[in-house]
């Protein structure tokens, strides 16, 4: 799909989208509590549906009204002998899904597109290889089995928190204790925070001591009723219209909300002043937007970049190719990259999205000063599927073909 968004200006209040992060955090731990969970604001985004749709492969039941899911357990004796676990493109899903999958003794498989399955997972592989467990992964598919035994689970801190995250869910079923021992100082600990918060909501425990957490064995997860928060990660491109000249009001965030792409309002602040340099290894995901907004103000150096490198595309390449249709000129290194303030000129050719949402989302933002055309506009489903429907209602001229 393409869409030309025209030069306008943003005026009006939306409702932040509901958190990814939590929903897919909740959707788990609903399913893995012994009896029925209600959660509300659940988002359709293609990411939260792969997560449900590899929770019902394992046998949970989901029932989804506009956004209210009921959740049923699953029943380890109700799976299938063999089970495919669809991840579609979901990073989350699928880190978050493994260590889950390797809690049972039997072959459990997961599908995604090629570029998830190239993302890292050598922290999974290196477990599953100490303990002699089933770790399979070719182009397109991952085949894992089996019981995984509690114990010391030794990983830098530099790694994704999906991996931490993920072996949070699982741990605390196992029959004994267990330690995750973090080696080398601790990225995107916002997120593991968030983790630990929604397992304490289903009654699980676990917790940060010193530069490890602890995890006790023998637990159980309790059914709750669970809301789902604002989204500040997707919040942010709404929000950053406010520094095209726009006024636009996003309600429905919680000011001090566990999530660390919060800062986002520290980060667009600051990208007021003069080159400054943002630190992006906490928030990942707002690296594509705060490199729009710096290249439309006074430039910025941008640090901790080296993650972004790693997702549904490589950001920072991304980036670096769409802004130069803008006119303006970057830089990459290893784990640093500067961008150079210019006078922006509307694209001669049309953008693209290189599949990944938030390249989209934050490429689309920026149009809104100069215009442009944006091809495979519609990986913005991937979090936002109403996206540009949203533009629309804040008083943006998109027109999609």
């Amino acid at each position: 799909m393409r869409v030309t968004i025209s030069p306008s200006i943003a005026r009006g209040s939306i409702m932040a989208p509901p958190s990814k992060s939590y929903g897919h955090r909740g959707l788990i731990c609903a399913a893995l509590a012994d009896g029925v969970s209600t959660l509300h604001g659940i988002a359709s985004s293609q990411d939260l549906l792969a997560t449900m749709d590899c929770l019902r492969a394992l046998g949970t039941g989901i029932e989804d009204q506009n956004g209210t899911v009921r959740v049923t357990g699953f029943d380890q004796n109700n799976m299938a002998h063999s089970v495919i676990l669809p991840c579609r493109a979901s990073g989350s899903t699928l880190r978050f899904l493994i260590p889950v999958a390797l809690l049972y003794d039997k072959p459990i498989s997961f599908t995604g597109v090629e570029r998830l399955m190239d993302r890292p997972l050598s922290v999974y592989e290196t477990i599953c290889n100490t303990q002699s467990l089933l770790f399979k992964l070719r182009s397109e598919r991952l085949d894992v089995r089996g019981p995984l035994s509690p114990g010391l689970f030794e990983l830098p801190g530099n790694i994704s928190s999906q991996f931490i995250s993920g072996l949070l869910f699982a741990l605390p079923l196992l029959k004994g204790d267990s330690l995750i021992q973090i080696s080398t100082p601790i990225e995107s600990r916002p997120y593991i925070e968030m983790t630990l918060a929604v397992l304490h909501d289903f009654g699980i425990k676990a917790a940060f001591e010193g530069g490890s957490i602890s995890v006790p064995g023998n637990q159980r997860y309790m059914p709750q009723e669970f809301d789902v928060e604002g989204d500040w990660s997707n919040a942010a491109f709404f929000l950053a219209l406010n520094a095209l000249d726009g006024c636009v009001k996003v309600h429905g965030l919680t000011l001090d909300s566990l999530q660390g792409d919060r800062v986002c309002l520290q980060h667009f602040s600051a990208l007021q002043d003069s080159c400054p340099t943002i630190d992006l290894s906490n928030c990942p995901d707002l690296g594509p937007i705060s490199m729009a907004l710096a290249a439309l103000l006074h430039g910025a150096v941008f640090t901790g970049i080296r993650r972004l490198r790693l997702k549904e595309s490589d950001r920072c390449a991304a980036m670096v190719e769409e802004l130069a249709r803008f006119g303006v000129k970057c830089e990459i290194y290893e784990n640093k990259m500067t961008i150079h303030p210019a006078a922006l000129k509307r694209p001669l050719q049309p953008l693209w999205s290189h599949g990944d949402h938030r390249i989209a989302m934050a490429l689309s933002i920026l149009a809104t000063r100069v215009g442009a055309d944006l091809d495979d506009a519609e990986a913005v489903a991937k979090s936002i599927p109403d996206f540009f429907e949203q533009l629309k209602m804040l008083g943006i001229e998109v027109q999609e073909s």
